[in-house]
């Protein structure tokens, strides 16, 4: 059985396992609220980060002993130098919890207060007088999520410009390569597929700029609002020095925010996390054309050919599936619903604070985390091993009615509306159908029915 120590918080006695740093409110809550994933380790870093830079603070404004904050930012160096699941191990707390995040806010004071008993048992630490000091649940909690997403964010930005790197170099390698345009699902003009895929680069770069100016947002803190925003039990710099302080930690230009706004709303989160879902957006299409181009190999488009990373059936030998688009595509919609919970969730801003904090940030750093981690391997496993199936593409151009459109200019749109629906009720190609109706010489239709000069490729 396991063995428990008696510590008691302002309701009453509670049992909490012998050995755990963290203390009672945190031991109540993991019995109050047992449900749903663990508080994101982000949180949890970003918090022990603002306690340890509080404690700087503090002490330099004399509202703190100077021993007392040196211990409790010892105590929190200690446990940031921990990695992830030996931290986490005494952060136990779920996300479904009070939605200020009160409890994970009060886990990490308690861990803090109890890991300086084991580092100097001379000197009391208290979790809510010491490590809370001139702090609030209500302003530390958002501060956290802020510097979660930012740092999240951050991550994510290489992995989209590596994607943008390899398709540039295809772009590149395939720029003159003429295949047929498709509009609607049907056949359209040609296009090369240097071209096509210019487009999907140009996605991903507005993407990445509409993250990178939305992300801007979460550089406001509201540190120092403590409990409604108007900074009760802080000295009338104490923000200034908090946000000079972490800025510092981060290497990051963090700045003040209007507390009001910042513990009542969160629309920078909201509105950085709409860019991510408008970049999961674009993967979608990227993936989806990917791998219908790449359907096959001989009763789909194969126009193109994607790399075998494993045996696609069961039952059938030899079958190859586009699986790194279909994992992207799923994290995706997992983006687009965490979209969603956000945004509703941030609706919730009832009077002075918003009390869906802990939904909001998980889903966040849930989206930016699938994709990050998702990114690579779609860029390495599937991109990067794209091939293109050249004689399938020139035979589809061959056998277009769409290029007909060429003609247009020459002989009329209706004229040669007339030379593609003969041609598509004969089974004949376009200039079968067009001398036989007699609208344009076989010299003419050659020279005016190239399809790499259909494409302009030469403006780039």
């Amino acid at each position: 059985m396991t063995e428990y120590r008696i510590e008691a918080d302002t309701l009453g006695n509670v049992k909490v396992p012998k050995n755990a740093l963290w203390g009672p409110q945190t031991e109540r809550s993991r019995h109050n609220f047992p449900t749903g994933p663990q508080m994101p380790v982000q949180v949890i870093r970003a918090l022990l980060t603002i306690k340890a830079a509080a404690a700087q603070v503090n002490q330099s404004q004399e509202t703190l002993a100077t021993n007392k904050a040196d211990l409790i930012e010892t105590a929190c160096r200690k446990l940031l130098s921990l990695n992830d699941p030996d931290l986490m191990a005494d952060f136990p707390l779920h996300v479904y919890q009070t939605g200020s995040g009160t409890q994970t806010n009060m886990n990490v004071n308690e861990v803090i207060a109890n890991l300086c008993k084991q580092l100097d048992p001379a000197i009391e630490i208290l979790p809510n007088d010491d490590v809370n000091h001139s702090q609030s649940s209500n302003d530390t909690f958002p501060t956290a999520m802020n510097i979660a997403a930012t740092l999240a964010t951050l991550k994510l930005k290489p992995q989209i410009e590596h994607l943008i790197a390899v398709l540039k170099q295809k772009q590149s390698e395939y720029w003159d390569v003429v295949k047929i345009g498709r509009t609607h699902l049907q056949d359209a003009t040609p296009i090369t597929f240097g071209q096509e895929i210019s487009g999907w680069v140009s996605a991903l770069e507005h993407d990445l700029h509409f993250i990178e100016e939305t992300r801007q947002s979460l550089l406001e803190l509201p540190i120092g609002g403590t409990a409604v925003g108007t900074g009760l039990n802080t000295t009338s710099d104490y923000a200034d020095a908090m946000v000079t302080t972490l800025s510092t930690e981060y290497a990051l230009p963090f700045k003040q925010q209007n507390k009001f706004y910042g513990l009542a709303n969160h629309s920078g989160l909201v509105a950085t996390h709409g860019t991510i879902r408008t970049l999961a957006a674009d993967l979608v299409k990227i993936a989806n054309d990917i791998r219908f181009l790449a359907s096959g190999p001989r009763a789909g488009y194969g126009e193109l050919s994607i790399p075998a990373n494993e045996p696609g059936s069961s039952i059938m030998p030899g079958k190859v599936n586009p699986t790194q688009a279909e994992a992207m595509t799923m994290a995706a919609t997992r983006v687009m619903g965490n979209d969603t919970t956000i945004t509703v969730a941030a609706s919730q801003g009832n009077f002075e604070m918003n009390v869906y904090k802990p939904v909001i940030i998980f889903s966040f750093l849930e989206s930016v985390d699938l994709l990050t981690g998702i990114l690579d391997n779609f860029t390495e496993k599937m991109v990067a091993g794209i091939t293109v199936n050249v004689d399938r593409m020139q035979q589809l151009v061959d056998n277009s009615l769409m290029t007909v459109t060429a003609l247009s200019p020459h002989i009329g749109y209706h004229k040669a509306a007339e030379i593609a629906q003969l041609a598509h009720k004969d089974g004949t190609k376009l200039k079968v159908a067009a001398l036989k109706l007699g609208y344009v010489s076989s010299a003419d239709f050659d020279k005016w029915m190239r399809p790499i000069d259909m494409t302009n490729n030469d403006r780039k």
